[in-house]
């Protein structure tokens, strides 16, 4: 059941429509669909944060995205927390991932960054890795094309046609996590795959 204390959900991306679409903005993607979904205008702006307050599955909710580029949403984002007095375990992270296959979800707890950038400047900003994370698989690369180059581009045709359904069940992940708790959201989602078995990339 939701509680009485403010949940911050970060959805991770890069500012800036060219931007908009490419695989490492999976974050703002699922953040924009939760802020339309419950009513929620992201129309606040403070510490290089835009963000709105609303309620998800009756959970009083921050939902943010930060507006520092990636590799520096730590210090916007812990900046928030601190404003908003809410404790690195009520903060909720959603971001691509790389080295899920593309359409999987996994829910984290704590731990380390996994090569994400935005995670690790997440870590080093707060001083603990002890948020929630909600990992979006985006796949790897089949040819020689660079990591940055692959995470800044945008989805093949084939990915565009499951990309909707892995953004609502992400949005559903979340509401999962804030009404019934990670534990019931770690048997829903944990680990599913959104798209038919030959469409995701690993190396």
């Amino acid at each position: 059941m939701p509680e009485d204390r403010v949940r911050l959900i970060v959805g991770l991306g890069n500012p800036g429509e060219q931007y908009r679409f490419t695989r490492h903005n999976m974050g703002f993607r699922v953040a924009d669909q939760l802020a339309q979904a419950h009513e929620i205008l992201l129309d606040k702006r403070k510490f290089k944060v835009v963000f709105g307050r609303g309620k998800v599955e009756g959970q009083a909710v921050i939902l943010a995205k930060p507006m520092s580029f990636m590799n520096r949403s730590g210090p916007t984002v812990r900046d928030l927390a601190h404003f908003y007095k809410v404790g690195t375990q009520d903060i909720l992270v959603i971001h691509d991932d790389i080295d899920l296959v593309f359409g999987k979800l996994k829910i984290k707890q704590k731990g380390g960054d996994g090569g994400h950038n935005g995670v690790k400047s997440l870590i080093e900003a707060l001083g603990s890795g002890a948020f929630t994370r909600l990992r979006i698989g985006i796949g790897r690369p089949e040819s020689r094309q660079g990591v940055k180059e692959y995470v800044l581009g945008g989805f093949d045709a084939q990915e565009e046609t499951f990309l909707e359904e892995v953004i609502s069940a992400a949005q559903s992940a979340v509401e999962t996590i804030l009404f019934q708790g990670v534990r019931e959201a770690m048997n829903r989602f944990h680990g599913k795959t959104i798209t038919e078995s030959n469409v995701g990339r690993r190396l």
